[in-house]
């Protein structure tokens, strides 16, 4: 009770609390999720020369060991996504992103010790289980973003995650010829390590998880499901159309340019969608905070659908470039509005579970794309590949469209958050 002005006083609104350290932490998680992600990657352009120095001579086996060693942290990083969100909403964001810091560094630094590929594989596969901090980070930001803020602070994490898959390669390939390739792995893990350092001192404001965690209540917690499953799709068509001219990328480009230029020119492709994204994914996150992050998923796909249609009939190599460039322009906004409409569908408490499995849905995406690729240039043509995965985009906007129309979107009521979702 005010006993001055003789009436009581207004509490302080939650949210003002809850949020006030949001911009320092997406801080910590945007360079985090970016020196962790380098650190994973930047072994790729060298791993069949690592089997090698770990005793497999034939030319053939190096090529198959190289590729489950690079599947094997996506696979067990894909089944535990989800038991890292529920653990998440039980025991606090910041938790997960300790967790998966600390356990990445110590196993990248054991990579580097490594005695046959028989150890490299189960390290890599208990890479994927220990780590994490990417997707973690995606659950500590919009969890603790405010709403109306949500689309462009996830907009921002993902283009540092992006860039960190982008850059990972061009160092190692570099640092490799410097320090060695185990020195790289013992490197790796002390970037991870400080990682872990700026996780523990510089992120605050973890709030206790609610007690009625998502293994009390689970799905049935969700008001409706129907946004749930649509973005766990969206998620996967994602992933499905910028890895689906993975299997084809090398043997179509060569088509189009002298043979001299295949290697060069299909790198380019291959990272041309993902300097796109890089480039939109903040803005369009910021664009979808004030019209709505279903239009811009909605576009996106649309977009993408379209930009699809003509790289099956390009002539040149530099045509292919400009399109996978624009494509990656129009993904840019899916992987933050994704984000923002499943943490505006689903109650705090389950956040971390349903987030997960968002996250295990891309990673689905980056297997399910390949194969469809690979099956479809193989049996129909590499020109079917790119209309088969248009055609999987507009279905993906249409769908998108239907559950936009029949869902119960909820209604923000905090103040100065954005009723849009």
């Amino acid at each position: 009770m005010d006993h001055a002005a003789g009436k009581v006083a207004e509490p302080t609104p939650p949210d003002t609390e809850s949020f006030a350290y949001w911009r320092r932490n997406l801080l910590v998680c945007v360079c985090g999720s970016f020196t962790t992600i380098v650190a994973m990657t930047l072994f790729l352009p060298i791993l069949p020369l690592y089997v090698e120095q770990l005793g497999v001579s034939d030319p053939a086996a190096v090529v198959q060991w190289s590729g489950i060693a690079f599947g094997a942290t996506f696979f067990t990083a894909a089944l535990t996504a989800p038991l890292w969100g529920k653990l998440a909403d039980r025991y606090g964001r910041k938790l997960m992103l300790v967790r998966a810091s600390l356990g990445m560094a110590i196993v990248m630094s054991m990579m580097g010790s490594a005695h046959n590929v028989w150890e490299l594989v189960g390290l890599r596969l208990l890479a994927g289980l220990l780590g994490g901090y990417a997707s973690g980070s995606m659950v500590l930001v919009a969890t603790q973003t405010p709403k109306a803020r949500c689309g462009w602070a996830l907009g921002v994490l993902a283009s540092g995650i992006m860039a960190g898959n982008v850059a990972g390669p061009l160092i190692g390939g570099t640092l490799s010829s410097l320090i060695g390739v185990r020195a790289m792995f013992h490197a790796a893990a002390a970037v991870i390590f400080l990682s872990f350092l700026a996780t523990v001192f510089l992120i605050k404001r973890d709030p206790p998880a609610d007690k009625r965690s998502a293994s009390a209540d689970g799905w049935s917690a969700i008001p409706d499901a129907r946004p749930v499953f649509a973005m766990l799709v969206t998620g996967m068509l994602l992933m499905l159309a910028n890895m689906s001219i993975e299997p084809i990328i090398s043997v179509y480009v060569s088509q189009l340019v002298p043979a001299r230029a295949v290697a060069f020119i299909s790198g380019i492709v291959m990272s041309g969608a993902a300097l796109g994204s890089i480039l939109s994914a903040s803005p369009l996150g910021k664009l979808a905070d004030r019209i709505g992050h279903w239009k811009i998923i909605i576009a996106s796909l649309s977009v993408c659908a379209l930009l699809l249609v003509p790289q099956a009939f390009v002539t040149q190599g530099w045509q292919l470039i400009v399109l996978r460039f624009l494509m990656g322009l129009a993904l840019g906004g899916l992987l933050p509005c994704i984000t923002s409409v499943i943490r505006h569908s689903v109650p705090p408490r389950t956040a971390g579970l349903v987030l997960g499995y968002s996250t295990s849905s891309q990673y689905a995406g980056q297997v399910i794309g390949p194969l469809v690729g690979g099956f479809v240039g193989g049996h129909i043509g590499m020109r079917s590949v790119f209309l088969a995965t248009a055609l999987l985009m507009a279905l993906g906007a249409i769908g998108n469209f239907a559950v936009r129309a029949r869902a119960q979107v909820p209604r923000v009521k905090a103040a100065g958050e954005s009723p849009r979702s």
